[in-house]
């Protein structure tokens, strides 16, 4: 099989366990276990190194598959010569905080995880000092594993590595630190806090974070490990998912709901009414509680983010609105970048909940974002304020639709996109449309009551269109522009747009 294929972006995914008609398994043991070789490689020459003077951490979350591929990746890892710690059931932002740790100290890491997808996938992230991989990064690993045949080490005399209770140690601590109070304290004791983990990654933090620090978790959900997800996907944007949170937030009573994807690199909240704090709400509330520390700073987000999302940032917080590219690698890689030129940039913050602090190594981390969050939301308790307040003067759109147009019978998807995008733009000028300026991804039109961004997808044969409108039925006329705009494209299917 072609190696490089396995590649999605800046990691790696696959089928893992058949069962699934039409989806055939392609991310074989063997496969990984040439991959995990292809990271040592690649380690080794990063940092100049023998592989047998390389550590490396490996964890795992929830899935069914997590036992097989653990195996395969530990084999390759120790018939390359490595030192291997394995950290079990674990989130991805802890084994990238094995590295930094200074008790653990990891050369590298590797996550076995596919994130919110569906059981029968599975996949692979790796990091090092630096953070996570790049997508160069990964394209020069599985080079490395082209070229490997399958490695066979002394699995037996792997060490195990408990990162997951290091690592919530670190989080209370941290929480503990900025209220206030003594490590081994209770100091969200007389807070009501609900955990959805989806039967993910997530349960931890209910059982290490919140009950170690004095909170009432009763009414939690789905914490107990579960690879087949037979409740819901473990995903703040799912539907199905953030309904499951809402009730039981509401059912409870709590103040506050926190659910996580499966492997723990992104959040969302829900307020004690039900009321949801994801996607513009949630960049919203985390701006709102970074603002006094970074006064006048930037906030990046990526390119779907709304209008009102942006009137919140500047006029109500007196911040800067970057909104950029979408792909939470590219937004976390441009608040890296603005930082380093001089411009203060706190956060990088994706609306699917992907969200990097500066303060926090750029890690897209659900857990830290949640210690933030709860930071807050005791503080405001104490002054006898809602967490709500935060964001009480965000506006939302009346309207918010995603349409996805195949891109049909061509063999450069990208080219041909790029094409549509030129036109679009064109075709736009023409009509007296105005085009959002800049625009780092796609075109943006700016309509009197809302907008329609069309753009490439980072890894799908089709063309993303969001709509937005400030009015009740304002996307179906703003969509009847854009579908006149895209006529005449025969390869691109428009017809969920209607007629």
């Amino acid at each position: 099989m072609d190696i490089l294929k396995l590649q999605n972006g800046s990691d790696i995914r696959g089928v893992a366990v058949a069962g699934v008609s039409g989806e055939d398994v392609n991310l074989f043991p063997d496969v990984v276990n040439r991959i995990a070789a292809g990271f040592v490689a690649f380690l080794a020459e990063k940092l100049g190194k023998q592989p047998t003077d390389l550590c490396i951490a490996v964890g795992h979350d929830s899935r069914i598959s997590a036992g097989t591929m653990k195996t395969a990746v530990l084999e390759g890892l120790c018939g390359s010569g490595v030192t291997v710690r394995d950290c079990g059931l674990a989130s991805t932002p802890a084994m990238f905080m094995s590295i930094v740790f200074p008790q653990t100290h990891m050369d590298g890491a590797i996550m076995i995880t596919a994130s919110h997808l569906p059981y029968n996938r599975n996949g692979l992230k790796f990091f090092t000092r630096d953070g996570g991989l790049e997508k160069a990064e990964i394209t020069d690993v599985l080079r490395h594993a082209d070229t490997m045949e399958v490695r066979h080490g002394n699995v037996a005399a792997v060490q195990t590595l408990p990162i997951i209770d290091i690592y919530s140690q670190h989080l209370c601590h941290t929480i503990c630190q900025a209220l206030g109070a003594a490590d081994g304290s209770k100091p969200l004791t007389g807070m009501h806090i609900v955990v959805d983990a989806g039967n993910g990654g997530g349960g931890f933090f209910a059982t290490k974070v919140l009950d170690v620090l004095g909170a009432d978790t009763s009414g939690s959900r789905f914490l107990e490990p579960d690879g087949m997800f037979p409740n819901h996907i473990p995903n703040p944007e799912n539907k199905q998912a953030m309904a499951a949170i809402s009730e039981a937030t509401v059912e409870s009573h709590a103040d506050l709901g926190l659910i996580f994807d499966t492997d723990v690199d992104r959040m969302s909240a829900v307020l004690p009414d039900g009321e949801a704090i994801n996607r513009n709400a949630l960049i919203a509330m985390m701006a709102a509680i970074l603002a006094p520390d970074y006064p006048g700073s930037t906030i990046v987000t990526d390119s779907v983010t709304s209008d009102e999302l942006t009137e919140f940032l500047q006029d109500e917080l007196h911040l800067v609105h970057h909104r950029y590219m979408r792909g939470y690698k590219n937004v976390i890689d441009e608040c890296i970048r603005l930082n380093e030129e001089g411009t203060v940039s706190p956060l990088a913050i994706e609306t699917s909940g992907h969200g990097a602090l500066s303060e926090n190594y750029y890690l897209d981390d659900g857990a830290y974002l949640a210690v933030k969050l709860l930071i807050a939301a005791a503080r405001m308790k104490k002054q006898g304020k809602q967490v709500s307040e935060l964001v009480s003067r965000l506006g939302q759109p009346a309207e918010s639709n995603e349409y996805r147009l195949k891109v049909n019978g061509i063999e450069d998807v990208q080219a041909y996109g790029a094409d549509v995008l030129q036109a679009f733009q064109e075709r736009a000028q023409q009509a007296g449309i105005q085009a959002a300026s800049p625009s780092y991804e796609g075109v943006r039109l700016v309509f009197s009551d809302g907008w329609a961004l069309l753009r490439m997808s980072l890894h799908d044969p089709n063309m993303p269109l969001n709509v937005e409108s400030k009015h009740k039925g304002g996307c179906e006329g703003i969509v009847a522009q854009v579908r006149q705009l895209l006529d005449g494209f025969d390869h691109l299917d428009t017809s969920v747009l209607g007629k």
